[in-house]
């Protein structure tokens, strides 16, 4: 029988996973560097989907120490239609496999629980660090927000001429013939459109922001009160071609492509 690749890489999800990288990899907390490294390795935990990166103790310029336990009330567990069990990306409070919890102190600052050793053979002498607690990260000399790219995920944007009409409760807030489709490994594919065959007059601005490792920050419009769409106005270099084009949660509209309605499909934001 043939094997699905996406469906392969889903079903280790529930092992601990690691992936070596060959970039320089540094790290910056109060503007000084903390880390530099070029020996880092990827790790994601048991029911992780985001990496996180681990690197050597001693390329570390701060010190480890135990940190106090905490007390994690809602381990933020999300479900996919199969039930495979997701650790909710962004935390790094609790984990999902044996190890010690540690704190990162300099002789300015103390991250508590930013850090974390692996109690296993193969990351031996590694600390995988909490990306957010850390100021500025870099690969190379470039900037890496949002958190490490994963190697077996990639975006590919493609020009269409497919006809794309977005309505909510009738109301039609799109319709073009010129949308740029946006194929994410493991998401569902999203269509970006020219503003100027949005209905933008019906949308409002909102203090929404999330940031993607791939795509840079995203500002939102709402509609009736409720974000319902996305906007990359200044993306990283790897996405320039949506740069002020907007893209609306599938999840939470109806979309027609060439008159079909499509059908939602699962998602974290469903």
């Amino acid at each position: 029988m043939a094997l699905r690749l996406g469906q392969a890489l889903l079903r280790n999800v529930g092992e601990l996973r690691f992936e070596p990288t060959a970039k320089l990899v540094t790290a910056r907390v109060g503007g000084r560097v903390v880390l530099s490294t070029s020996q880092a390795r990827l790790v994601w935990e048991p029911g992780r989907v985001v990496p996180y990166y681990a690197v050597p103790e001693e390329d570390l310029t701060a010190d480890l120490e135990p940190s106090p336990d905490a007390v994690i009330e809602d381990p933020g567990f999300v479900f996919l239609p199969d039930g495979t069990r997701i650790v909710t990306p962004g935390r790094f409070d609790f984990h999902t496999t044996d190890g010690e919890v540690l704190t990162i102190r300099t002789d300015a600052t103390e991250l508590i629980g930013a850090a974390f050793r692996p109690a296993d053979p193969d990351l031996t002498g590694y600390v995988v660090l909490d990306f957010d607690a850390l100021d500025e990260w870099y690969e190379e000399d470039e900037r890496i927000v949002a958190h490490p790219r994963d190697p077996f995920s990639w975006i590919d944007i493609r020009q269409s001429s497919r006809n794309v009409r977005i309505e909510v409760e009738g109301a039609v807030l799109a319709d073009t013939t010129r949308p740029k489709l946006l194929f994410e490994t493991g998401l569902p594919v999203r269509t970006y459109l020219p503003a100027e065959d949005v209905r933008m007059d019906l949308l409002e601005p909102t203090s929404t922001r999330t940031l993607c490792a791939y795509k840079g920050e995203a500002s939102y419009l709402s509609f009736d009160g409720r974000d319902i769409a996305w906007t990359y106005e200044q993306p990283l270099p790897d996405s320039s071609q949506i740069t002020g084009l907007v893209c609306f949660f599938d999840e939470r509209v109806e979309t027609y492509v060439d008159g079909e309605r499509q059908e939602r499909e699962w998602s974290p934001w469903s």
